[in-house]
């Protein structure tokens, strides 16, 4: 979870969700390409006042509900100490099983298990309600759908609406795996497609290997690939935990999972209101679903608040409140929705010109300063500004350029200059379809 996501978790009175789980906070990032390495830190804590930080109506009640807690793994003086921001891991379902804890502890909540079957609708298809298997009908002012990446209800926005499969994910489980650079997320770039690992508990380590394809991988090929060109660009501190892994066999050897991309619409069906993987989906390269999630839950939570209970069921109000909060959403999903695609078309390079590229944002990263700061800002979610991605993605693309340019001399000026021309025309192919679908949709 990016430190923005952890924001969120404050103000929604949540933070402790993270505790007594054995997650690892997370200073940065370690970038390996080629054989050379870098560590990028979060940014300062002095980001934060540049963003909304107070806390939704009625989270702090008790006064401690933004208060992070030590524990086996977390130390909260050192947390408070540091003059950087953290991130988080953890194994997600511990994590979710405390998020349900903290949310059935209020008085006013009443947990119902069971599959929903449909909606319930009106002669003019407002929402308003649900149908559970064996157990009935159930009404509401408001239907809040959150039901993830399968979601069977998102469709209720639109029979077009559906996600996009572009790559996947094969995904390890390593364990007491030596990180090369520990408490950061690492990212190991090269021929291959990328491979991202970050520990997750004390004797856990996850670890993705991106495959480019939009079918699943079959057994053999997945193996194929984890050995023979995964397995000899990692660092060779993670190969003997990799190797382990990949020696375990049986079906639970890794697991593959698509990356799916999905723009969010409006919410504009009266009595339903699509929040979380339903809504908006990107690429997970980048770690920044929750942090969408959670941004989503406390700007929506503020929204409701500003709304008396018996308007809840008021259309033209409700529509009011959802066209503003998939307006006021944009500032952060757009940066770290097209910034997930725009790094992976760049990571997963696989032609010559996304290579350029490739190599022009590492030596772009190298520069340190504003270099660095600039995109681990967006990619923490401490920058929610579209212009300041836009303005460093084209200067990775100009600086690309130039180092082409060094490296063909002035023999090869013509051919660098070819290849600069395409590479700016990738680039711009790479990032204004999403950034521009993003901006207004």
């Amino acid at each position: 979870m990016q430190p923005a996501g952890l924001k969120a978790l404050r103000q929604l009175g949540m933070i402790k969700a993270i505790s007594n789980i054995e997650a690892i906070h997370v200073d940065g990032y370690y970038i390996s390409y080629q054989g050379e390495s870098l560590d990028i830190p979060y940014p300062d804590k002095s980001y934060l006042k540049r963003i909304d930080t107070t806390p939704v109506p009625g989270a702090i009640q008790r006064g401690d509900e933004d208060k992070l807690v030590s524990d086996s793994t977390l130390d909260i003086q050192e947390w408070d100490a540091s003059p950087t921001t953290k991130g988080v891991a953890f194994q997600h379902g511990e994590f979710l099983m405390n998020l349900r804890a903290i949310c059935l502890a209020e008085k006013n909540v009443t947990k119902l298990e069971g599959n929903v079957t449909g909606l319930v609708k009106d002669e003019f298809g407002k929402v308003l309600g649900i149908k559970v298997a064996n157990k009935g009908e159930y009404k509401a002012k408001i239907t809040i759908n959150c039901d993830g990446i399968f979601s069977k209800f998102r469709k209720e926005l639109g029979d077009d609406y559906v996600t996009k499969v572009g790559s996947y994910f094969i995904g390890l489980d390593l364990v007491d795996a030596q990180m090369p650079s520990p408490n950061h997320g690492h990212v190991i770039l090269g021929d291959h497609a990328p491979v991202l690992v970050y520990q997750i508990s004390p004797h856990h380590t996850r670890i993705l290997c991106a495959y480019r394809s939009t079918k699943v991988p079959k057994r053999e090929e997945a193996l194929k690939y984890l050995t023979n060109e995964v397995l000899p660009a990692l660092p060779l501190s993670l190969q003997p935990s990799f190797k382990d892994a990949l020696d375990v066999g049986g079906p639970e050897v890794y697991r593959a999972m698509a990356n799916q991309y999905l723009t969010a619409r409006a919410n504009t069906v009266p009595g339903l209101i699509c929040v979380g993987d339903s809504l908006n989906m990107r690429h997970p390269l980048t770690g920044g679903g929750m942090t969408v999630g959670l941004n989503d839950a406390v700007l929506l939570t503020k929204m409701l608040s500003e709304i008396p209970d018996e308007d809840l069921g008021n259309e033209d109000i409700m529509l009011d409140k959802m066209l503003s909060f998939h307006s006021e959403r944009k500032s952060l999903d757009v940066v770290l929705n097209t910034l997930s695609i725009a790094l992976y078309a760049l990571f997963a390079a696989d032609n010559q010109y996304l290579k350029i590229l490739q190599r022009g944002c590492f030596a772009y990263f190298l520069r340190g300063g504003d270099c660095t700061s600039g995109p681990i800002g967006l990619l923490s979610g401490l920058v929610p500004d579209w212009f300041v991605l836009f303005k460093h993605f084209f200067a990775v693309a100009f600086y690309a350029c130039y180092l082409n340019f060094v490296d063909r001399g002035i023999l090869g000026f013509p051919v660098a200059l070819y290849e600069n021309i395409s590479v700016l025309v990738t680039a711009a192919f790479v990032l204004f379809p999403y950034l521009l679908t993003e901006l207004f949709s």
